[in-house]
């Protein structure tokens, strides 16, 4: 049941006397990692979501903008009908209940894969950077986002201490891999659960609204190693090499397989260790504690790439002794 909290009857004022609609029934569909909440309401006329972004909180603007540009680009996203800015209300389209993560098995995930790659590459290929006015994934958003890690899984979950000049070494090394990578539009939260598949059409993306320009294989890394779900890692890096070949053909990389697979690993390494810093931020700022679940997988996918460079070596010593019993892995 929705609480009849205050911003409840602003959005069902703005639902049925401004738009005029004739709400059924208003469920939650969904919550994410923000402030944001999501409705799914019923009217005589079929079923919409509403977002309810507290605009002392969340800014809708990115969201609209995002939605546009991937639009353009012939990305399927939620078509955006109707929106209140002033008090952060979005009207959408009701895309349906079923993400990718709910329909992924061993015996679907090739398919699922090949259009959620092929999604990618649309994306990645034909948003015009040089017009797309966003953000750009550069070496200040890079480090604030790593300082997550020690920040709040380190110090304030595990109550633990990351040397600084091993902690540094390794930022270093993480985002000197990230900018020396080519660059294109990152949805920056590419996957399972980002990723719906509609009655009508392939595939659609959303919580797109955190899109910036930056290194080329940071989407193909959130989906491959979603910090949801786990696969073969032999199959893992087949996808990856499949994808780089792809890029190759199109022009959008000309460097060996083997540096693109450094940086798909220390792009998934950077990625995972900022997700681990959310994740307990939410469990200790948000009471949002379900993600908790998530580290032990998290961890798993760092301590593999950090098994790989002797250059984090002594990182990997530092998690693997220090860090993974206290999680239990």
């Amino acid at each position: 049941m929705i609480l009849n909290d205050f911003r409840m009857l602003s959005l069902q004022d703005w639902l049925e006397n401004d738009l005029l609609l004739t709400v059924i029934s208003i469920d939650a569909a969904s919550s994410d990692a923000s402030f944001r909440r999501y409705f799914r309401i019923r009217t005589p006329d079929g079923s919409f979501i509403v977002m309810d972004a507290p605009p002392d909180k969340e800014n809708i603007q990115p969201f609209i903008h995002v939605a546009e540009l991937f639009k353009r680009a012939k990305v399927y996203v939620p078509e955006i009908y109707q929106s209140h800015l002033t008090e952060g209300f979005l009207l959408l389209e009701d895309l349906g209940q079923h993400c990718l993560l709910e329909q992924l098995n061993n015996n679907t995930v090739d398919e699922l894969y090949h259009t959620a790659l092929a999604s990618l590459f649309t994306l990645q290929s034909s948003v015009d950077i040089q017009s797309a006015h966003l953000p750009s994934y550069d070496r200040a958003l890079l480090t604030q986002e790593l300082s997550l890690f020690n920040d709040w899984f380190i110090n304030h979950y595990l109550d633990a201490d990351l040397a600084p000049e091993l902690w540094q070494a390794v930022q270093t090394e993480l985002v000197n891999s990230a900018l020396a990578q080519p660059v294109c539009c990152v949805h920056r939260d590419y996957h399972s659960r980002n990723l719906m598949l509609p009655p009508h059409a392939p595939l659609a993306m959303i919580d797109f609204q955190d899109a910036v320009i930056g290194p080329i294989t940071y989407d193909l890394v959130s989906l491959l190693r979603d910090c949801y779900i786990v696969w073969p890692e032999a199959q893992v890096q087949q996808w990856c090499l499949h994808y780089y070949q792809r890029l190759v053909a199109a022009n959008m990389v000309s460097c060996s397989a083997q540096e693109f697979t450094r940086w798909f690993d220390l792009m998934g390494m950077q990625r995972h260790l900022k997700v681990m810093g959310i994740f307990s931020r939410l469990h200790l700022r948000d009471g949002k504690s379900t993600y908790l679940d998530d580290l032990p997988r998290t961890l798993n996918y760092i301590l593999l790439v950090c098994s790989r460079y002797p250059e984090l070596a002594e990182f990997h010593q530092f998690l693997s002794q220090s860090i993974q019993p206290k999680l239990c892995v």
